[in-house]
């Protein structure tokens, strides 16, 4: 396994990773690739962005997370092996969790939780104006 600019314990960690879940490096297709998105002329000219394809699953990962070329390639071996681990495992990703969550947020209350929410924030409101003070009271 090449040397990644980050700790031991994270490359050893990385390591445990991808021997339990089966992926050796004999088995990743590593391109180098120019990015996308904002960066303006830099990113336009440099390969830092990685694409790893583990060839008997022929899942692809592409990572453009940092600017180093050395940081993408560790990074997307990371992304590799989550997505591997959740296809062997069947359990949802902490991604597909997160994605989950945003979901059930901006889904629409129910008409009984609508009244609900109502109800409790009118007593509330009462409750606070029970605690004003008139003018000529002090």
């Amino acid at each position: 396994m090449p040397a990644f600019p980050v700790s031991p314990s994270k490359q050893a960690s990385l390591l445990r990773d991808m021997e339990k879940y089966g992926v050796r490096e004999s088995d990743l297709n590593e391109k180098f690739i120019r990015g996308s998105g904002a960066g303006g002329q830099k990113i336009n000219k440099t390969s830092s962005c990685v694409q790893l394809i583990h060839l008997p699953t022929g899942t692809e990962v592409r990572c453009q997370v940092s600017r180093s070329q050395a940081m993408n390639r560790f990074f997307a071996r990371r992304i590799l092996v989550a997505k591997i681990a959740h296809e062997i495992e069947g359990e949802k990703s902490a991604e597909e969790q997160r994605r989950e969550k945003i979901r059930r947020q901006k889904r629409r209350r129910s008409k009984r939780a609508k009244e609900k929410m109502l109800a409790n924030k009118k007593q509330v409101s009462q409750k606070k104006a029970l605690r004003k003070i008139s003018p000529g009271e002090y």
